[in-house]
């Protein structure tokens, strides 16, 4: 049992402990698993139907279950999915900064999962878009905390305009995590370059890095080294984009993650798994990752166990069953 003085040593190393702050949006997943995607017109029975709180969700689950402070900035509908997405975050003991939406609902996103654990989604627009400049500070970001922002606001004006007017009143010192999504190369230039130059780390797949690079074909080189992996030298490349010291993550499934830090490119193996599910799977790397990052990993470090937590993941079905620290250590330790 901890002494009186132990018990104020460690809340005051969690007060200054930054937390991981997300701002994107807190959807319901609804998993419908297919043998097979329906041709257009056709009619297909399901093998299964599950809800879960999913989106910005999946992300703080997984770094709350390693360790982080973690705090939900984004917006809540009031009525059942809303209530599902609070019961989540509550299981972990993550708390919810701004007030719930009063209007409407959260939105649903139909995920389709084929054997293969291919998905197919489509997301309906609810409580989760109602974002103000004044919800976002309810967050009250401080210097060291680790922001992280979605592509998806990014891609329509009523979470963009909010959310790059807040981005602007952040302190220098936090750090802006940006994990583009599919959406991001496709946004207008100017939306792509304001949220560059305020972006401190990248975290995204191979194919967001791949578009990105093709858009911006005329301000950066792609050079890759015939003995590295192509998700390396993307990793390097993307880095010029960002802030001066910007951080790059390109995940590649399976095979693991590049992370360009400090003027070095590292390949960080991945730990191939035999997969049931991989909705959430980027998420969970995303969330075990910064969790590390506020634990003082090196980026290295943090990108291992983010490996490890998204290998666990996808061994798992729906996107709020992200391991815990005890689970990444003992994965680790068989390998």
């Amino acid at each position: 049992m901890l002494t009186r003085a132990e018990a104020d040593d460690r809340l005051a190393q969690d007060a200054h402990r930054p937390r991981v702050i997300h701002t994107g949006q807190a959807l319901v997943d609804l998993v419908i698993e297919v043998a097979d995607l329906p041709a257009r017109g056709q009619n297909l029975m399901a093998d299964s139907v599950a809800e879960y709180a999913g989106g910005s969700v999946t992300v703080l689950l997984a770094a709350a279950r390693v360790g982080a402070r973690c705090l939900h900035a984004g917006a809540i509908g009031t009525g059942p999915y809303g209530d599902l997405i609070r019961e989540a975050l509550d299981a972990d003991g993550i708390a919810a900064s701004a007030p719930p939406v009063t209007t409407q609902d959260t939105g649903v996103c139909v995920v389709l999962i084929e054997p293969t654990a291919e998905r197919t989604f489509v997301t309906t627009l609810g409580a989760e878009r109602e974002i103000t400049v004044e919800s976002l500070a309810s967050s009250d970001v401080q210097s060291g905390d680790l922001v992280c922002v979605t592509g998806y606001s990014l891609a329509v004006a009523q979470t963009r305009d909010p959310m790059l007017a807040w981005l602007a009143t952040l302190p220098e010192e936090a750090v802006v995590v940006l994990d583009p999504g599919a959406a991001f190369a496709a946004l207008p230039a100017d939306v792509r370059d304001t949220m560059l130059a305020r972006t401190d780390v990248w975290t995204g797949n191979a194919e967001e890095a791949t578009d990105l690079l093709a858009v911006r074909s005329d301000r950066v080189e792609a050079s890759v080294d015939e003995s590295e992996r192509e998700i390396v030298g993307h990793a390097r490349a993307l880095t010029p984009l960002m802030r001066a010291g910007a951080v790059t993550i390109v995940r590649d499934g399976a095979e693991g993650c590049a992370v360009h830090a400090h003027g070095e490119s590292t390949y960080v193996p991945g730990f191939p798994q035999t997969p049931v599910d991989t909705n959430g799977a980027g998420d969970t790397h995303t969330g075990a990752l910064l969790a590390g990052i506020a634990g003082g990993s090196t980026w290295v470090d943090a990108c291992r166990r983010a490996n490890a937590a998204a290998a666990i993941k996808v061994t798992r079905r729906g996107p709020t069953t992200a391991p815990t620290a005890d689970e990444v250590e003992e994965f680790l330790r068989g390998r």
